[in-house]
């Protein structure tokens, strides 16, 4: 699956501007846009995904143009096989899990007498390990299952392709990893190809094949991770290969990898 993104968009206010000049191509399951605070990662997500409209350019998805200032072209958002999963899950506090889940789909508020939406929604629930929530609200949830409610909203449509706006930090660090794991696990039962933003080389070393690595709002550089030296020949990741080449990018002395974090007893 290829997202091709060329996009060029100036925001302006206080009288301070900032130019996004990106352009990348990846065709593999896992991509992540790496960069700092401010470099323009959600931005050009959020263009991905419809919710901003870039000045001029190019997007397509899947060979589905979404977006293509020469022709014309700017597909809805509510029109593009696009999900997007929010830093903060963005759940509905006064619907239950099941209907927000079930929200993901057209007609959702008749989900408990349309066969097919509540077959779906109830699957989900027992995918997402969810079952015996159903009727509870967002405020009672763990930070793991409010991901796991919102995934689930996100892949009820069965999208072409999962964006994923830091989907770890909101999270506990001590529950990170296992949220990681999970993902990777998602993504390889629905099939869904994924693109996510990031600040956290952890999330780079976990889930990129193809790294898009940003910096004031320009493509500084676009690196295959698949193969060595940042994987070795069974898959797994190097996290200091990866730290490595996260410093060299951005200049500086290659990021210490963080001591383990283990529970007190």
């Amino acid at each position: 699956m290829r997202i091709e993104v060329d996009i060029r968009k100036t925001l302006r206010s206080s009288g301070r501007e900032f130019a996004l000049n990106v352009a990348f191509t990846c065709d593999d399951e896992c991509g992540v846009i790496f960069g700092p605070s401010g470099a323009g990662k959600s931005l050009t997500l959020r263009a991905i995904a419809g919710l901003e409209t870039p000045d001029y350019g190019r997007i397509a998805v899947a060979g589905k143009v979404l977006f293509d200032s020469s022709s014309g072209i700017n597909v809805p958002a509510r029109e593009r096989a696009v999900a997007y999963l929010f830093q903060d899950y963005a759940l509905f506090p006064h619907l239950s899990v099941e209907q927000n889940i079930a929200f993901g789909v057209r007609n959702w508020w008749q989900f408990r007498t349309h066969v097919a939406i509540r077959r779906r929604v109830e699957d989900l629930l027992d995918l997402f390990e969810l079952r015996g929530l159903g009727r509870a609200h967002p405020w009672q949830l763990s930070g793991g299952q409010k991901q796991r409610v919102a995934l689930a909203r996100a892949l009820i449509r069965r999208p072409d392709v999962l964006l994923l706006d830091e989907p770890f930090a909101a999270l506990d660090p001590l529950l990170r990893d296992r949220m990681r794991d999970e993902l990777l696990k998602t993504r390889a039962a629905f099939t869904v190809p994924m693109l996510a933003i990031t600040h956290d080389p952890e999330d780079v070393s976990a889930l990129a094949q193809t790294l898009v690595l940003l910096e004031q709002g320009n493509v500084a550089s676009v690196v295959d991770l698949k193969g060595p030296p940042y994987r070795d020949a069974e898959g797994r990741a190097s996290e200091r290969a990866v730290r490595g080449l996260l410093g060299r990018v951005a200049g500086q002395e290659p990021v210490a990898s963080k001591p383990p974090i283990r529970a007190v007893k």
